[in-house]
């Protein structure tokens, strides 16, 4: 018998169905050895030694594993090819006793196919010690962090508080990100469009404004961000009554061509996917979060339907590509398939090329043809995948694109300009239809990925111009001045978040997804109804305190050059033991210096009233669930209250009654925010949530009101109070208005703007 060891069931479950009766494939059901959670297990004057142990939960499994390991003739480890699959391998290697007692082979692979599997057995190797050293310094590092940094952090603010290498840097770009918003000044300008036609025809279209007397009016301003420049487009003309001498001077003019630039203009494909962008992609198109999203890709590999979802790497294999040509021209046709395969070279440093992108394991099953063995969740995901994939070896889009200039004079002389396309040949947008290009790294208002609704490859125009010819006059119909105002610097969703943390080297596509998931359930972070990242009090507290007193932690540089040190290591070309060092030491001095010198009173707010017990100073305090108010002089005086905040709350729920014994209920906090509680607990336990309004009658039963929720994932959603009689919901929140065509609810979109809410209905309103 040959024993095969992966760490998941559903790994071994479909690695089972490709091998014969001399194999038996079992899980380690992930790690079977780690640093124990209640100490720091890390031998500091011993070259930081870690002193592992199996976990209780891991016991059972590693004795079932040791027997079976010691009737079998040949052990066998196929845990993942990465980092953490290697320091699993070489932990179970440990735990089994494996380098004393038996020999044994590692084996990898980035694709769960019967030809992937038999290719990886016949080239067994030894465990990359390079890769586990990696794995164990990033460990230990962060375990140090984190064991020594939250402590204090317990005493200077409040217990339960925690920082990270990694997180604490994701918190600060979403705390400057705030702090910026907050500076930012609006500036009021106007945009003048001219809507023209051709004499005799009735073709109306668009022209702007974009020069007066020989200058531009368009002008950009760049803003310096913590995280990178951030610009803003604007016109000089800045009040109404410039823009009204404007609209007036224009009404007077006359309209000519200028000039006519037509030219055949190409939209290439977006290249495969990484770890980043599909989580990109998935928390905007499919509402996903970079947590979830990787859950599911997750399951999807195990099931051996894509390769391996932790990637930097654009490669793809030449099998792959040429299997994606022949479903190209099978499905679409031979002339949207490339003659030659396109191969996508990988920028990021570090990036790890003998690797591949994340791509169906077989490009010819659509996501139809795995309907029934994907779940809804897994299909979606599935689906962009394979959508990616295919669509980077199609043609490239084929636009044909018009540029106008006109002249226009009156007292003033100006310059107008209008530009059209139409789709000459839709190539890759026939299974990936897209809006825009990625967007810039600021740009929050999209996901960080262009929509793939749709998929039936028909043509569309952008502002379709009427023929016409160079010298031809023009006919005014309407001049228009449009107020803006400058916005200010987008908060980060999920997406663009990850795109930042990207670029600058904070991470690797393993860290994302639980960086971003860590810092949300700390209560550091929360999301608004458009799924924007906001700093919450206490995360606002503790970022502070860190870029005070420990500014390297939170630096960028910093955190990304340590992230080149583990992967010069992996690369074998550094020791792990040396770069602990140099970190922890000065770090650690630091700390010393810090817990003596600051005071937690400096991260107290005084209040100007004394304690009715004691006389001392009340103070502001954060607990647990929140911020309360106490006596300075605990604990020898006790003596707390209730914020103005808290006891708006109970006045507004004054009033309501037990459902179950009919005492009067009081307002309280769990762990999971305020709700009624009965004053008589512990002898009743009756709760009772207490939900947000938002002020609207559900348009369905005309009872009940909308109010916010949260579905099982936690994704915030709007329903009907009077739910399980009434099930009606929505996932983004109504504005109040209802749709002048169909006369269901609007909800906010992209961007500030408004959309129906109706599936049905298209109607979308500007803001």
């Amino acid at each position: 018998m040959r024993l095969v060891i992966v760490e998941s069931p559903t790994k071994a479950k479909t690695i089972a169905k490709f091998l014969g009766k001399k194999y038996i494939v079992k899980s380690s059901y992930g790690h079977v050895r780690d640093l124990p959670t209640k100490e720091m297990s890390i031998d500091i004057k011993n070259e930081f030694t870690p002193q592992y142990v199996i976990p209780p939960k891991a016991q059972e499994r590693v004795s079932e594993l040791k027997k079976l390991a010691a009737k079998s003739e040949k052990i066998i480890l196929a845990t993942d090819e990465d980092r953490e699959g290697e320091a699993i391998s070489w932990h179970l290697a440990e735990a089994l006793g494996l380098t004393e007692t038996k020999s044994f082979e590692r084996i990898a692979f980035h694709e769960i196919t019967p030809k992937a599997i038999e290719k990886a057995l016949t080239n067994p190797r030894p465990i990359d010690s390079n890769l586990v050293d990696a794995q164990q310094a990033r460990r230990i590092l962060d375990r140090l962090v984190g064991y020594e940094l939250s402590p204090f952090l317990w005493k200077k603010i409040r217990r339960g508080l925690s920082a990270g290498r990694v997180q604490s840097v994701a918190l600060r770009l979403i705390v400057e990100r705030e702090k910026e918003i907050e500076r930012f000044r609006s500036e009021k300008f106007f945009a003048i469009t001219v809507k023209l036609k051709t004499g005799g025809q009735r073709d109306v279209f668009d022209s702007n404004l974009i020069e007066m007397n020989g200058g531009k009016v368009e002008k950009i301003l760049t803003l310096k961000l913590f995280a990178g420049d951030y610009k803003i487009k604007k016109t000089v003309i800045d009040s109404p009554e410039k823009a009204a001498a404007i609209v007036s001077d224009l009404q007077r003019a006359w309209f000519k061509v200028k000039n006519i630039t037509e030219k055949e203009t190409l939209r290439y494909p977006s290249p495969p996917f990484t770890t980043s962008t599909l989580q990109q992609a998935a928390i905007g198109n499919l509402g996903f979060s970079a947590k979830f999203t990787m859950s599911v890709a997750q399951k999807i590999y195990e099931k051996g339907y894509i390769t391996y979802m932790r990637t930097d790497s654009l490669n793809l294999s030449l099998e792959s590509m040429l299997s994606a040509q022949k479903t190209i021209a099978r499905i679409f046709g031979k002339n949207y398939a490339l003659p030659d395969p396109k191969f996508y070279k990988t920028k990021s440093r570090g990036a790890q090329e003998a690797h591949e992108a994340i791509r169906p394991a077989y490009p010819d099953k659509t996501p139809d043809d795995l309907a029934a063995q994907l779940d809804p969740s897994e299909q979606k995901l599935y689906s962009l995948i394979w959508k990616r994939m295919i669509a980077s070896q199609m043609q490239p889009a084929i636009f044909d694109s018009v540029k106008l200039e006109i002249d226009a004079a009156s007292k003033q002389n100006y310059l107008l300009q209008a530009n059209g396309s139409t789709v000459k040949f839709d190539g890759y947008l026939k299974v990936y239809p897209a809006r825009n290009a990625t967007p810039a790294r600021n740009d929050v208002a999209t996901s960080g990925e262009h929509s793939i609704a749709g998929g039936n490859g028909k043509t569309n125009s952008e502002n379709l111009l009427p023929k016409m010819k160079i010298g031809e006059k023009l006919d005014l119909v309407e001049t228009l001045a449009n107020p803006k105002e400058t916005s200010a610097p987008p908060r980060y969703n999920e997406a663009t978040l990850v795109k930042i943390m990207e670029e600058n080297g904070i991470g690797r596509p393993s860290t994302y997804a639980p960086t971003i998931s860590t810092i949300l359930e700390r209560k550091y972070v929360d999301k608004n109804e458009e799924k924007r990242l906001y700093p919450l009090e206490i995360g606002i507290l503790v970022n502070d305190l860190l870029v005070a007193h420990f500014p390297e932690i939170v630096d960028i540089k910093f955190t990304a050059n340590i992230e080149i040190d583990f992967d010069e290591i992996a690369e074998g070309k550094r020791k792990w033991v040396p770069v602990i060092r140099d970190f922890y030491k000065p770090f650690h001095k630091n700390l010393t210096v810090k817990t003596r010198e600051v005071k937690k009173e400096d991260f107290q707010e005084k209040l100007d009233r004394a304690c009715p017990d004691c006389g001392g100073d009340l103070i502001m305090k954060f607990g647990r669930f929140g911020k309360f108010i106490a006596c300075a002089n605990y604990p020898n005086c006790k003596h707390t209250e209730k914020t103005d905040a808290e006891k708006k709350v109970d006045e507004e729920h004054k009033g309501e009654i037990c459902e179950i014994c009919g005492a009067p209920m009081m307002v309280k906090r769990g762990k999971f925010g305020t709700f009624l509680g009965c004053s008589n607990y512990p002898e009743c336990k009756g709760i009772k949530k207490i939900e947000k309004k938002t002020g609207l009658k559900c348009p369905r039963c005309q009872i009940g009101d909308i109010v916010e929720r949260k579905s099982k994932r936690g994704r915030l959603f709007y329903g009907c109070n009077a739910y399980p009689q009434c099930d009606f919901a929505l996932w983004s929140k109504p504005t109040g208005e209802k749709c002048p065509k169909c006369g269901s609810l609007m909800v906010l979109a992209a961007k500030g703007a408004a959309k129906c809410s109706s599936k049905e209905c298209e109607t979308v309103s500007k803001k």
